[in-house]
């Protein structure tokens, strides 16, 4: 596979996330992972493997609204079967009612593995920048 090749299969992969929670599709959200993955959301929380990380998402989604993960600025830098990228993310997240809510704001850092499934992420970290209310509660 060409650079080329490999930093598209990384940005559909990077895009695969937000799509997963934004659809609720838990069996597309497990594909952008590895068994083994290590994440850390700060005060969010921190999960350690795929099953951990999709039943946390899969709960806090259930009670939520829509949902948009806006990704931006995919910085992504090879090295072989490793890659390193940092992609900006602005999220909004609705209640239930979908006329009030959170708009998240921050970057993801991940070290990304390509497996015999292709490329997958093993860590991220999320850093929050900006976290305010939308809407009227």
């Amino acid at each position: 596979m060409s650079e080329r090749d490999d930093r598209q299969d990384i940005a559909d992969l990077l895009v695969r996330y937000a799509t997963g929670i934004d659809r609720r599709d838990w069996a597309l959200f497990r594909t952008v992972f590895t068994d083994d993955c290590e994440l850390d959301y700060g005060v969010i929380g921190a999960w350690r493997g795929v099953d951990a990380v999709t039943d946390f998402m899969e709960q806090v989604h259930a009670l939520a609204g829509h949902t948009m993960h806006r990704l931006s600025n995919l910085a992504i830098t090879l090295d072989g079967d490793k890659a390193a990228a940092r992609t900006y993310i602005d999220g909004l997240i609705m209640a239930a009612d979908n006329t009030s809510g959170v708009n998240a704001i921050g970057f993801y850092d991940d070290e990304i593995v390509r497996t015999e499934d292709g490329w997958r992420i093993a860590r991220r970290r999320y850093t929050q920048v900006r976290l305010t209310t939308v809407g009227s509660p």
